[in-house]
């Protein structure tokens, strides 16, 4: 009896603790998803921006149970009988796709310095049955914030190792991982190892570029990976189940791509070479600084690239100083199919990948064409350009309106969003947050 008196106030201090915990967090959740689309609903007489370098001034977007089911001029939508329709009046205002944002971990890191709420990646360095997908957190607080810049799907990714796992494709108003999946499993990545690494010399306080000298017994794992894959691929189909190898499959038919994150020239050409020796079929390259230096190879093995992070300085001292915002229109005009992402740093930077399309427009895209690489080629690029990526009869509902343009941060505006049909909530911790105290000082005065 007398420990339990001793334990008892520590006990009920964790009991209180956790409550209060728990209340906390009840506060702070995200908005609820959306209801699935009831009634029909259509966007009239703005800017409808295809997604695919078309716009329709003065236009219309219509849509029922979550499926687009008219695209076309608002003279064209007249004709129509719209006494069954919930009208959106859009005149000034711009109708966009949804932007897709690929190579993210949006939803399986919270917070970078407390532990527990990162799960992006495992133990080991090759691990290709991991599936990102099964840590996804639907009440990501960041998610929110990345619907008002427009960004309503993504690609989750695992980091970690050569070989951190398997991507998915996710809309961004859901309950749970099921709910939000679009695509499970869509692609496998690979770090390939860098011939030099960056060291910090202490001595000079500077960053000095040093020889891997692992590189070889790393290329090496890879190789005896994918050739034990090959190999497990040939037998009969009663052998005993090697998760790992088994996770490699989908490569070698095509069901799956192999997304490379390399940045050098040197990296991205042996890893394209090592990937096409082995007989994967589908490769893409995730990162691409000096992918123009390579770009005739990419091109010759029709590799897309997804660049990360237009808004950085140049890698090397001889580079332009512009380099990294004309980069996309290099490669576009080097005949490759171009995407965009945004990785580097903390992740809910993401929500900023309108504004890198809108610094590459500047730096020779053009507007629609720096639209496509966060609409239609990332679609392309991800396999998902028969649902998503453009405004068209029979795809997704995925889309929102902007007061202005979504590529320049002073303009966009989103006002309406609505994912696979359904009204998405534009509220968040900010807002409630700003509701809160407005509230209080309103009344202070």
């Amino acid at each position: 009896m007398k420990l339990w008196i001793q334990l008892q106030p520590k006990r009920s201090f964790i009991l209180a603790a956790t409550f209060l915990l728990t209340l906390a967090r009840a506060q702070a959740q995200v908005p609820t998803p959306g209801d699935p689309q009831e009634q029909a609903i259509i966007v009239l007489g703005g800017t409808v921006h295809i997604g695919n370098g078309e716009v329709i001034e003065n236009g219309a977007v219509a849509f029922e149970n979550g499926e687009i089911t008219m695209v076309g001029s608002a003279s064209e939508a007249q004709n129509m009988d719209l006494s069954g329709y919930e009208q959106i009046q859009a005149e000034g205002k711009h109708i966009y796709p949804g932007f897709i944002l690929p190579d993210t971990d949006l939803g399986l890191v919270e917070i970078g310095a407390v532990r527990a709420t990162v799960d992006n990646e495992e133990e080991g360095s090759l691990n290709p049955n991991v599936r990102s997908i099964i840590s996804y957190n639907t009440d990501s607080e960041l998610i929110p914030t990345f619907r008002f810049n427009g960004i309503l799907s993504a690609q989750i990714v695992p980091e970690g190792g050569m070989i951190p796992g398997t991507s998915s494709i996710v809309q961004l108003d859901a309950w749970n991982w099921e709910d939000a999946a679009v695509v499970m499993d869509d692609a496998m990545h690979m770090n390939w190892p860098g011939r030099f690494r960056t060291e910090f010399d202490y001595s000079t306080y500077t960053i000095k570029r040093v020889a891997n000298e692992r590189y070889p017994e790393q290329v090496q794992k890879l190789k005896d990976l994918f050739e034990d894959a090959v190999a497990y691929h040939a037998l009969e189909d009663n052998k005993t189940v090697n998760l790992k190898l088994d996770a490699l499959q989908n490569l070698f038919n095509g069901n799956k791509a192999l997304h490379i994150h390399a940045e050098e020239a040197g990296e991205i050409a042996e890893a394209v070479i090592f990937a096409k020796e082995q007989g994967v079929e589908r490769v893409v390259v995730v990162g691409g600084y000096e992918a123009y230096l390579v770009a005739d190879l990419l091109k010759e093995h029709n590799v897309p690239v997804i660049v990360d992070n237009v808004h950085r300085l140049p890698v090397r001292e001889e580079n332009d100083v512009n380099l990294p915002y004309k980069l996309p229109n290099m490669l576009k005009e080097a005949g490759l199919k171009v995407s965009l992402a945004y990785r580097i740093g903390m992740n809910s930077r993401s929500r900023n990948l309108p504004f890198l399309a809108g610094t590459a427009a500047a730096y020779g895209l053009g507007k629609e064409e720096a639209l496509k690489m966060i609409t239609a080629n990332t679609a392309e690029i991800l396999g998902i350009d028969d649902i998503l990526g453009t405004l068209e009869q029979g795809k997704h509902a995925t889309l929102f309106v902007s007061a202005g343009d979504a590529l320049d941060m002073r303009t966009n505006q989103v006002e309406h969003a609505f994912i696979q049909g359904r009204k998405v909530k534009l509220d968040a911790m900010q807002q409630r947050l700003f509701e809160k105290y407005k509230e209080k000082y309103s009344q202070s005065e």
